[in-house]
């Protein structure tokens, strides 16, 4: 098994395994309550993330750093090709007015120009401020107006129109380009005359604590907030994360690095990643959505050697996975594969960190069965050559990171917010650890408040909220940022998310119950698609369920039943209340019987981003969803 036996392999070189020493602070009884990591890059005195491409194209002018898809085919784009490109849009962006400090909002899905702009942006000396494609002309009005942006980049015709609705208020609308007509192009031609040296004027008089983006959280109630980062923020991040694991994984895998790019780039992890990337010259490539019909045949195109993704990408080729197998009539064969996957990957892991024997002939041998029936079918889903994938965003069920692990890929949890910019820990890459996310990345601090708070210090911690005192007052305290989340760190200094301060649910009875644990497994499992926990003042938790469309066009399918069947029915079929009752039983096993669900009910629609049921980043609104469907949850309580 090739990807553990490198591991092990890298694991026995001591100056990597050494890497990133953490430091574990106790409180009088003994437990952890602190894990300090060392930097392992010093902090940015001098310059900004806007030299990146001209750094790489003076010291590696022939290096591939990036792909570009054209017409199917991927296009390998050189370090001095791109930084010609991005001094040519920053010359265009000057032209069209951006003036040192001035601030540009973008107003597209990941794709190739994005990454031109960003820097393009920087390099003129502006700031960038990303919004979602899917934003409405009341966020875009919010957000253009809040950053006072004078000029918009949008993608389509349509996100143009929105702009132009949001917008058509404002007493100077913005200026506005669109990429699927030509700005990119339109850019260069307007600067043109433009010699390159203004750029590097504009490039060098940066600092690294000039603000170089505000992100607007997608936040899950109320208005977003902008987050101020500063070119120190964006290296902390980038050039110690890369010096963490860069030289790790190309120790493991044995082979030059390459990502395809698919988080939004709206979202600080898209964009830390997309700077890390460029730091250590790793092959980039773009995909513009995260639906696996269009995910797929990229990766199997693009075949990258590593992913960046959240659960929902993972939870999707679990189930795609078994979906085929049922087609087959092999679902059993599948259900029974994925319980020695999570019992081969556990054992493995141990062995790997010294912790056991690792698998026995029967379980190794069961093994080499399913991954010539099961696990090379999910290699192949994800290009053939991915080894390794970091999830985020949301804490990825142990067991599918199990199975992952047994399929041969190793799935490293990470944990940030927009405030940290991106990651603030991270699994390090010698020492996986499935059910946590990760120690401290190096630079920084995190601390368990008294009330079970996760406080996170060091040079990734953003500085302020944009033109909100009151709110950056609230939540930075002594230079420590106190992100919302509930953990705890372990003796090794592992931090474990539990859920969000807001979310906790107090049933009548007086339990409080962390919704999150609950609502994490219960996605992992088909035919969940979304859901959300209640039970707040109630007598017992419950839940909402809405099932996934995918999962049940084929259910429905292997049943050869109507495709047109509604949910009134299949709320009353037995086989698929069976079915969401043994996700229901799955998500219980992790906690007591006082904080399990008791009654759950499948809800009509599907959670989205477009009803408004999610933000861009996935994330469910509770509140939302709780008006939304009120009397459903009334019925919960009602039988």
């Amino acid at each position: 098994m090739g990807v553990h036996k490198d591991l092990r392999r890298a694991r026995r070189r001591a100056d990597l395994a050494a890497r990133g020493s953490t430091e574990l602070i106790r409180d009088d009884t003994g437990t952890v309550r602190e894990a300090r990591t060392a930097p392992l890059v010093p902090k940015a005195t001098t310059g900004s993330i806007a030299d990146l491409p001209f750094t790489n194209a003076a010291e590696a002018p022939d290096t591939v750093v990036l792909r570009r898809n054209e017409n199917g085919a991927w296009r390998p784009v050189t370090a001095v090709d791109f930084a010609r490109e991005v001094t040519a849009a920053a010359k265009g962006l000057m032209a069209a007015g951006l003036e040192p400090g001035g601030r540009v909002a973008v107003m597209s899905r990941t794709r190739y120009e994005w990454t031109v702009l960003d820097l393009a942006i920087w390099a003129a000396g502006g700031q960038s401020v990303p919004v979602y494609a899917t934003s409405s002309a009341q966020q875009v009005e919010w957000i253009v107006r809040d950053s006072g942006a004078r000029l918009v980049i949008a993608e389509t015709a349509e996100n143009a129109d929105t702009v132009k609705a949001g917008t058509a208020g404002h007493p100077e609308p913005p200026s506005l380009y669109v990429l699927d007509a030509g700005a990119l192009p339109e850019l260069t031609a307007l600067g043109r005359d433009l010699p390159d040296e203004e750029v590097t004027k504009r490039r060098t008089a940066l600092t690294p604590d000039t603000i170089a983006t505000i992100c607007y959280t997608s936040g899950t109630t109320g208005r977003p907030k902008g987050c101020v980062l500063t070119h120190a923020n964006l290296h902390a991040q980038a050039a110690n994360t890369v010096e963490l694991l860069h030289p790790l994984l190309m120790e493991v895998t044995d082979q030059p690095a390459s990502t395809l790019l698919f988080l939004p780039l709206a979202h600080i992890m898209g964009r830390s990643l997309q700077i890390a990337c460029l730091m250590a010259r790793i092959e980039l490539g773009h995909c513009p959505s995260l639906k696996p019909d269009e995910l797929r045949p990229a990766l199997r195109e693009f075949r990258p050697t590593f992913l960046i993704g959240v659960p929902y990408l993972f939870e999707k080729i679990h189930a795609a996975g078994r979906a085929t197998a049922e087609r087959m009539g092999r679902a059993a064969s599948f259900d029974r594969a994925h319980r020695i996957g999570v019992r081969f990957g556990a054992a493995y892991l141990d062995r790997v960190l010294g912790r056991g024997r690792g698998p026995g002939p029967r379980l190794y041998a069961a093994w080499a069965l399913y991954d010539l029936l099961v696990y090379r079918r999910i290699r192949k889903e994800l290009g053939g050559r991915t080894r390794y994938a970091i999830s985020g965003g949301s804490p990825l069920d142990r067991d599918l990171n199990l199975f992952f692990a047994a399929a041969g890929i190793i799935v490293y949890e990470g944990y940030g917010l927009t405030e940290t910019t991106a990651a603030a820990t991270v699994i390090p890459p010698l020492d996986p650890r499935p059910g946590t996310v990760g120690l401290p990345v190096p630079g920084t601090a995190v601390r368990i408040a008294d009330d079970g708070e996760v406080l996170v210090k060091g040079g990734i911690v953003f500085g302020a909220y944009w033109n909100n005192a009151a709110a950056t007052d609230a939540v930075l305290k002594d230079e420590w940022f106190a992100t919302g989340d509930l953990g705890a760190l372990d003796e090794d200094g592992y931090l474990t998310i539990t859920g969000r301060k807001k979310d906790i649910i107090v049933t009548s009875g007086g339990k409080n119950v962390s919704p999150a644990v609950l609502e994490d497994r219960l996605r992992g499992r088909a035919p969940v698609g979304q859901c959300l926990v209640v039970g707040d003042n109630r007598p017992f938790v419950a839940a909402l369920i809405s099932l996934d469309p995918e999962t049940v066009a084929h259910w429905l399918a292997v049943r050869k039943l109507p495709a047109d069947t509604p949910l009134s029915a299949l709320a009353e079929d037995p086989a698929m209340c069976a079915d969401v009752q043994r996700a229901v039983d799955h998500a219980n096993e992790a906690v007591s019987r006082a904080e399990s669900i008791r009654a759950f009910r499948l809800v009509p629609g599907e959670f989205t981003e477009d009803n408004g049921l999610l933000t861009p980043s996935l994330k469910v609104k509770r509140h939302a969803v709780t008006a939304a469907y009120a009397e459903e949850i009334e019925a919960l309580y009602r039988t």
